[in-house]
């Protein structure tokens, strides 16, 4: 090895070789750093979206004893809220919403009427239930159960709602983000001060919800309060 050519090669090499073992400087390592914990939430929050509820699609139909001959159903409208849904940890989803009482559809306008008087919804005083979610728990691929708080005819009560995911995807025209849920449910009226005719009208009260709601990530989601 004395040919100078092969040493300067040597040496070369060998400098080389000691600048990679080289720890990075403070400031390279705090910039890494940095980089790392501003990357690492937004990675984190790729799979949450927040969704508005599609009023005309979303349906809740409910159904309670009629003196023993029947159940028959009405029909009530979501009129405000949003939903925040992240497909990959659903304890991190949420959902806020109104619904409308005085909107009632028992299928007759004097039924309609009787159903939001004085003496049952009392639709003139508490036009609207309000439901806020406290935690979501997943069961398999597509169940879940959604826990929450429905405040209605001035009485606030947790309730707890099994759904199903259905399907989250682009329409068939491509105009939106669609998440579709069913879910059902059930309360005690007289849970919520609702007693008039309780040897006429059942108090249990089946409830299912046929939900779709389009995604719009700029939806504010920091209000709760009714329209």
């Amino acid at each position: 090895m004395n040919d100078p050519f092969h040493r300067g090669n040597w040496h070369h090499r060998r400098g080389s070789a000691r600048l990679h073992d080289m720890p990075a400087p403070p400031f390279i390592r705090w910039l890494s750093l940095a980089l790392a914990a501003w990357l690492l939430p937004a990675a984190a929050w790729a799979s949450m979206h927040t969704y508005r509820y599609d009023l005309v699609h979303s349906q809740i139909l409910f159904s309670i004893d009629h003196d023993g001959y029947s159940r028959p159903f009405g029909r009530l409208h979501i009129v405000h809220g949003w939903l925040r849904f992240d497909d990959d940890d659903w304890s991190r989803s949420a959902t806020v919403l109104d619904i409308d009482l005085g909107g009632v559809d028992m299928g007759d306008a004097k039924w309609n009427k009787a159903v939001c008087g004085h003496a049952l919804l009392d639709c003139s005083r508490y036009r609207y239930a309000h439901f806020v979610s406290t935690s979501v728990i997943r069961k398999d691929a597509t169940h879940g159960v959604l826990h929450g708080t429905l405040t209605m005819h001035g009485v606030s009560r947790p309730i707890s709602i099994p759904f199903r995911v259905n399907r989250i995807a682009r329409t068939i025209f491509g105009l939106h983000e669609v998440a579709g849920f069913s879910a059902t449910a059930s309360l005690d009226r007289t849970d919520f001060g609702i007693n008039a005719f309780t040897h006429a009208i059942g108090h249990g009260v089946a409830i299912w919800l046929e939900i779709e709601a389009i995604r719009d990530d700029h939806l504010n989601t920091t209000s709760e309060a009714s329209p």
